[in-house]
């Protein structure tokens, strides 16, 4: 059942517009924090003699925490505000960031760290239903995909982690983003504030039980289910490829380390700037409609790529392999808007937080499975190939599912 419109009258929209700015100059800089390794990857596997699988972990443990911290983060958010929890997520952040900055110089270290860095990866779903709080239910898509370009704090890490560490020293780029969450956390405890509960804010009241009992209850939902199946294929694929994308490159192609992070960069601008295109399209359009045919685009380029990267044929790297991953990076950004325009239409305001958390954990999981798959394929096979056709048929069922899966959903 679609939510209806609330009365909206004390929404000011020049303080909407600023208070969106914020939120994602905020998930940003936490998702620049998030993906600080990403870029070392092939130098720590170098200097430290990892194994293609512990190299895969390394970057995919911040995952973890930055996924099922998720739910508590968002049924918080919907009790506390966004004005308490995104400070707060930015403030831990800086612990596990200054920790691998000094520290970070043995596997161990390397996985305790990444662990706690996916602290940053939880304001994901603190600004969801802040931003879903300020906006009508008919532009919620296209502010919700806005917001989700914050997700390019990816890229930035890609463009300046390894010239900063290769100029300044390892813990330079550590360093610069410590004092960057710490500036935002005064920042948004200062300026950060939430519309009426009245006019739908989707704040809590506080009855319910706790965070885990709130989100034990959003799993019994079938809609939530089908919800985070989808975000865990579309957001799961893009953060994949976003943190394993340069290893791929260098073992596949033989690419250099400061090339092939400049191409996850540019994989990542793309999906982030697809991704308001795809909640844009989902306000305007039939949403599950559109969901299905950007995951079937999905499928459609993952096959491409593995042509690609398979050698099966000599089509090379360039253009066709650019224009697979490209291809997928812009399917993948924009099915994932288009994702939490579904979540805006289908989810009250008071329970966007709580419904985030799970949606936003299941992304983030599906973003923690490929990378080490895709290490254990290649370690036994000495190609990505299977691991490009398994998320093509991921991609092909979950458009089957976006097309038929929520029929009686929205007729309720």
């Amino acid at each position: 059942m679609e939510v209806p419109s609330p009365s909206r009258e004390d929404l000011d929209p020049g303080t909407a517009r600023s208070m969106l700015v914020l939120a994602t100059i905020g998930f940003a800089i936490c998702f620049w924090a998030w993906a600080l390794l990403s870029p070392l990857a092939v130098t720590l596997r170098e200097e430290l003699g990892l194994s293609s699988f512990e190299q895969s972990l390394v970057v995919a443990t911040p995952v973890i925490v930055g996924s099922l911290g998720r739910i508590p983060a968002g049924a918080l958010t919907d009790r506390l505000g966004a004005k308490t929890v995104f400070p707060a997520v930015a403030m831990l952040t800086i612990l596990p960031v200054l920790f691998l900055g000094f520290f970070g110089d043995n596997l161990v270290a390397l996985l305790i760290g990444g662990f706690l860095l996916g602290i940053g990866g939880t304001s994901f779903a603190v600004g969801v239903p802040f931003v879903n709080s300020w906006h009508p239910p008919e532009k919620r898509g296209a502010a919700l995909g806005i917001f989700g370009m914050g997700t390019g704090g990816t890229a930035i890490a890609a463009f300046t982690t390894l010239s900063l560490s290769n100029r300044f020293g390892r813990p330079a780029p550590f360093v610069l983003v410590a004092v960057l969450l710490a500036l935002y956390a005064v920042v948004a405890r200062r300026m950060l504030r939430s519309p009426s509960p009245v006019a739908g804010a989707g704040v809590s009241t506080g009855k319910g039980g706790n965070w885990l009992t709130a989100a034990l209850r959003t799993l019994a939902e079938p809609v939530a289910l089908k919800l985070a199946i989808l975000y865990a294929i579309s957001f799961g694929g893009f953060v994949a490829f976003s943190v394993y994308l340069p290893t791929y490159l260098v073992n596949n192609f033989g690419m250099e380390k400061g090339a092939a992070a400049l191409r996850m960069a540019g994989f990542v601008v793309v999906a982030v700037l697809a991704r308001p295109v795809g909640g844009w399209l989902a306000d305007r359009f039939e949403r599950t409609r559109v969901l299905a045919l950007l995951m079937v685009a999905s499928a459609g380029f993952a096959v491409l790529a593995a042509i690609v990267g398979g050698g099966q044929v000599d089509l090379g790297l360039e253009p066709v392999g650019t224009v697979a991953f490209l291809g997928l990076a812009a399917s993948l950004g924009a099915a994932a808007g288009a994702v939490f325009a579904l979540v805006a239409a289908l989810v009250e305001p008071a329970r966007v937080g709580a419904v985030t958390g799970v949606v936003g954990a299941a992304g983030g999981l599906g973003g923690f499975v490929p990378p080490l798959l895709m290490g254990v394929i290649y370690d036994a096979q000495g190609s990505y190939t299977l691991g490009l056709v398994l998320l093509a048929v991921v991609a092909a069922l979950g458009g089957a599912l976006a097309l038929v899966g929520f029929r009686k959903d929205l007729k309720a």
